[in-house]
């Protein structure tokens, strides 16, 4: 069996740890019952609306900052205390009798949530690529662990819905626990990608410059970011103001439980689906767009329970799919240094959208009607399919060229894409030795996306050398070819 056969093996090995850790996180109890248990502890609409202005403020605050901290220190180390921060809000808001002590669990909570935001993608991404020496299988793997994860959503939802009923709402918090500490050891013993680690380590400040200069300066940045944050504000506005489109309509209380599992479930179904939608071609990109900009106009039209719940779920689902996408695209045109710090952007930025979006769309629900707010979705769904569009790019499959006579094992000029990864510091400053440095380039003359990693590396360096200077950074073309020998 070739190494190129068995890899798909031993990247499902290297991730199973990491999807065992997400699925555990994913089984939040108490998830589904938070707004009951809330009324019982006093809370009414407007001390609901003092906990999410606390929650918003905390998450974009900690996002970037942690995602740095993941780039910087450790990836699985950031999941770890995620996990512990999950297990310390639910302690504290199932001990919590009162507004003020359940608003705190709340900004603890915010912390896991930021501390997620970005780093899960940035592993399973930099994985794909040390593994392979490619990004080609990115979307389907981060596809899975999407699945994994909204596997883990629905029956916690069923699962904590059944155990409110049995016992107790508070319970619920309690139970969750064991769950989110679980999920510590499978973190632990994932072996985490050293890409990240690869280049020379830089100050903090240079660190942090360098992460906002990428996400300021660098126009094809700038536009993946606003695509991958209007994807995550619509997802979010369907999440948070859907049901009131089934309280409009007089829907009964029985088919709320049905279309919550709907709109979770399109999270796995929309991480299977963008495996198999080929978007690294023009027209499926052009097809989900258009798909994109259509569905939510059915909100607007539509007078029935079942269209309603229809439409939500497609537009939810279509989200995912360019959610998805849209992170290989990110993590693409970013260095690994700073890979975990900008993806974390992403969720900052949809953040800072959606409070003000939030205030704007409650008063239309309110004063105009789901329906006639319909059209403000539909508006941004038509920005978002535009860029959606215009992402469209073939991206070459980074793998070995078949017709290549591949050199006998142990040989010189056998060079991995894995041993590449601790050599290109030395490639970079010119201190290999001739025969390695040929080895080298004869791999990469035959390996795009070890090119590709090693143009990412250089765009590092030239935004730091530019930070230097005190210039802004020039736009970087992140995803062209870089001869080997230019330095």
């Amino acid at each position: 069996m070739t190494a190129v056969a068995t890899t798909p093996r031993a990247l499902s090995r290297r991730l199973l740890p990491l999807q065992v850790g997400v699925a555990l996180q994913g089984f939040i109890l108490w998830l589904p019952v938070e707004k009951l248990f809330q009324t019982q502890i006093g809370f009414d609409p407007a001390s609901i609306g003092v906990m999410a202005a606390a929650y918003a403020a905390v998450v974009p605050l900690l996002e970037v900052p942690s995602g740095i901290l993941a780039d910087r220190w450790s990836r699985a180390g950031i999941l770890v205390l995620s996990s512990v921060a999950l297990a310390a809000s639910s302690a504290l808001g199932g001990v919590s009798t009162n507004v003020g002590t359940y608003v705190a669990a709340a900004m603890i909570l915010g912390v896991y949530f930021a501390m997620n935001s970005g780093t899960v993608d940035s592993v399973v991404y930099d994985t794909v690529l040390e593994e392979t020496g490619s990004s080609d299988l990115y979307e389907k793997w981060i596809g899975r662990v999407r699945i994994v994860e909204s596997a883990a959503f629905v029956a916690s939802a069923l699962a904590g819905g059944v155990l409110a009923g049995w016992t107790s709402t508070r319970l619920t918090y309690f139970v969750t626990i064991p769950f989110a500490l679980l999920s510590v050891l499978p973190f632990l013993r994932f072996r985490e990608p050293r890409l990240h680690r690869a280049a020379e380590p830089v100050a903090l400040r240079r660190h942090v410059a360098t992460t906002f200069a990428a996400m300021t300066h660098v126009p094809q940045v700038r536009q993946v970011l606003l695509l991958a944050a209007l994807a995550a504000l619509l997802s979010q506005a369907v999440f948070e103001f859907g049901p009131l489109w089934l309280i409009s309509l007089d829907a009964p209380a029985a088919a709320y439980g049905p279309y919550w599992a709907a709109l979770v479930a399109t999270l796995g179904l929309g991480g299977y689906l963008t495996s198999k939608l080929h978007l690294h071609r023009a027209w499926p990109v052009l097809a989900v767009a258009a798909v994109l900009a259509v569905t939510p106009v059915l909100l607007a039209v539509s007078r029935s329970v079942l269209a309603v719940v229809a439409a939500q779920t497609a537009l939810l689902l279509i989200l995912a799919i360019v959610g998805i996408h849209a992170g290989l695209l990110l993590h693409d045109a970013v260095p690994s240094a700073i890979r975990a710090g900008v993806s974390s952007g992403v969720g900052t930025l949809s953040w800072l959208l959606f409070l003000p979006f939030s205030l704007v769309f409650g008063w239309l629900l309110r004063d105009r009607g789901a329906q006639s707010a319909s059209w403000v979705l539909a508006g941004i769904a038509g920005v978002l399919a535009l860029l959606f569009a215009a992402s469209a790019r073939h991206r070459v499959p980074a793998e070995l060229a078949a017709d290549r006579p591949q050199p006998p094992a142990g040989t010189l000029t056998d060079v991995a894409c894995r041993e590449l990864v601790t050599m290109v510091t030395d490639y970079l400053d010119g201190a290999l030795q001739p025969g390695w440095r040929a080895a080298v380039e004869d791999h990469l003359s035959g390996c795009d996306g070890c090119t590709n990693y090693l143009q990412q590396l250089r765009a590092t360096v030239q935004l730091l050398q530019r930070l230097d200077a005190g210039s802004h950074p020039p736009p970087t073309q992140t995803g062209a070819a870089a001869s080997p020998s230019d330095r």
